[in-house]
């Protein structure tokens, strides 16, 4: 049975952003190799560990978001495991109120980078009003 799933792993802090996207990109395509479908993606970027996990104070989070079979998450968690990229995971199985959270979540993510795109509009158009107005004066 297909069940909604969470998994958020932190990568150690020496990898490139290449080796960090090819990191990725070997979790996602499990994911899909096993039946899986990916609902979202989200890459957190690098951030301060609460405690140092093996010698490191800082970490890359990476979240993904999937449906896939509960007999694929002992699959998942075998390759993080083995990956010494990962330093910490953590997968969770998501019930119909933690699916509806999420994706008013994701909703609420997107209306802001939109609107974040229209403030930088508005940004824009004042400077330009405000250039062509020196320009007039002078």
């Amino acid at each position: 049975m297909l069940k909604h799933y969470e998994t958020v792993f932190i990568a150690t802090p020496v990898l490139s952003e290449t080796q960090m996207k090819e990191a990725v990109t070997k979790y996602l395509d499990l994911i899909r190799d096993n039946g899986g479908e990916i609902v979202y993606d989200e890459d957190w970027g690098l951030k301060k560990l609460a405690y140092t996990i093996q010698k490191k104070t800082t970490g890359f989070y990476h979240l993904i978001e999937f449906v896939a079979d509960s007999q694929f998450i002992d699959v998942l968690e075998t390759q993080y495991k083995r990956d010494e990229r990962i330093i910490r995971y953590l997968t969770v199985s998501l019930d119909k109120n933690a699916v509806a959270y999420a994706e008013k979540r994701r909703s609420n993510k997107s209306s802001n980078s939109d609107k974040t795109e229209v403030n930088k509009n508005k940004e824009q158009s004042k400077a330009k009003a405000n250039e062509n107005k020196e320009a007039e004066e002078e």
